[in-house]
């Protein structure tokens, strides 16, 4: 099978190095690509949307399983689907929406293969309502290194092993997935502003039961009294009765919008203080105070910035580091330090969000527990970001929390145990499974994983 050396990173354009990229394109390949990763092993790969180095594997293989791209069969009465773990979330949303069912969970990204949503256990806007994706998977196909494949359901080891654990127990080939019926592709949306940090978790607490769908752009830049002041939007899948006529023609219509792509050249520190300070402001200002029932687009909502190819380029060569973390329930003196540490810092962030999330799920490695996660991107150039990144890691695991393996390009691996109570389980499970340490990758050799 053909294999290019090439030099590869993940969305945040950090930290690359080079492997060898193998194109599987049948089971069969996939099988003998995993028989002949060589001693520094190999990781699989869908559409590089994890931000750090989880899919990269410096002198080894990544396996891009893109071209393994199937819809097997859907049960349009009962709502699952069965796919190849290459199908990316993008392609589901085309093909589904038509028929009634959404996919159950779904991150800031749609353009994510469904082995990586598994492997990653994304969340998304849902997760007090849904939880993560892994919940709504009835089964899938796993090539173990010792060749097999292993049919995985909920409530088993191997389950709770690869859901969140970065692909290192093996490659997902097909999966089976639940799905979330609606009946139009539009959403009712409300929007309203939090004047700060504490105005908005009170918002959060109060009335997010009512929604499906919840989310909070935090400005990080703000200081004083309006520090963490806020942009709450929050809705759900509009019904039939909810359309205006007009739209009622074609209810189920997935028409995402694109615009030009970002320039391939961005000067670095286009992105500082200065701009994504007015960039705040506009956004915080042009917010309405309390909106109620605007109709939204699917992609509106949940993927802005997938209209925009290779946004990830507006933060110059150096790339940036997105940073998300979660403390749990009683812990939120912890948040607001941390809130108040990075406005003042005057960390530009243009986008950074705040969630709650809801149960956990059985995950080992899964990144979710109930409480607060904020996430934000950084330029990983800012002058001593990463010592004050590790000061916020060390805040995060005292308070019980943990940071988001999916994104993280810098954890220090001594605190890893701390964030993850069943790493022990995981890695004996992986010592069990794959003795020789067939599956690695750039993320799993800087944590010890």
């Amino acid at each position: 099978m053909p294999a290019d050396s090439v030099s590869v990173t993940g969305w945040g354009r950090t930290a690359p190095t080079t492997a060898r990229l193998v194109r599987p394109r049948t089971y069969g390949e996939a099988a003998a690509a995993v028989r002949e990763c060589g001693v520094r092993g190999g990781i699989a790969r869908g559409l590089g949307r994890a931000y750090g180095d989880a899919a990269q594997n410096a002198g080894g293989a990544v396996l891009d399983m893109t071209g393994l791209d199937r819809i097997h069969a859907i049960d349009a009465g009962g709502g699952t689907v069965l796919c190849d773990a290459g199908v990316s979330l993008h392609r589901l949303m085309e093909v589904l929406l038509p028929l009634g069912w959404f996919v159950p969970v779904t991150p800031g990204t749609r353009y994510v293969t469904v082995g990586g949503a598994i492997g990653a256990d994304i969340h998304g806007k849902n997760h007090h309502v849904s939880g993560s994706f892994a919940r709504h998977v009835l089964s899938f196909e796993l090539l173990t290194a010792d060749g097999e494949i292993r049919t995985v359901g909920p409530g088993t080891p191997l389950f709770d092993a690869t859901a969140g654990g970065m692909g290192l127990t093996g490659v997902i080939l097909t999966a089976t997935v639940r799905l979330q019926p609606v009946e139009s592709g539009l959403m009712s949306v409300d929007t309203e502003r939090a004047v700060d940090l504490d105005d908005l978790m009170a918002r959060l607490t109060a009335t997010d039961h009512r929604y499906r769908y919840s989310v909070a752009w935090i400005d990080l830049l703000a200081r004083g009294a309006g520090t963490g002041r806020s942009v709450l939007t929050r809705g759900d899948h509009a019904p039939l009765d909810a359309l205006p006529p007009r739209a009622r023609r074609h209810p189920l219509a997935f028409r995402p919008s694109r615009l030009p792509a970002a320039p391939s050249f961005v000067p670095d520190g286009l992105l500082g203080r200065t701009t994504v300070g007015l960039f705040n402001e506009l956004w915080y200002r042009k917010a309405p105070r309390a909106r109620t029932g605007e109709l939204q687009p699917i992609p509106a909502f949940f993927h802005p910035l997938d209209g925009v190819p290779h946004w990830n380029r507006v933060y110059g060569r150096g790339g940036f580091v997105q940073y998300q973390f979660v403390v749990g329930h009683g812990r939120e003196e912890t948040l607001r330090r941390i809130v108040r540490r990075i406005s003042e810092r005057r960390c530009p962030s243009f986008l950074a969000v705040l969630k709650r999330f809801g149960e956990g799920d059985p995950g080992w490695l899964s990144f979710p527990v109930p409480g607060w996660t904020l996430a934000l991107d950084i330029p990983a150039g800012l002058p001593g970001l990463g010592g004050f990144l590790d000061e916020l890691d060390e805040e995060v695991a005292e308070a019980g929390g943990r940071v988001y393996l999916a994104k993280d390009a810098r954890l220090r691996p001594e605190l890893l145990a701390a964030m993850y109570p069943r790493l022990g389980a995981f890695r004996s499970l992986r010592r069990e499974l794959d003795p020789r340490g067939v599956f690695t990758s750039d993320l799993s050799r800087r944590l010890g994983l």
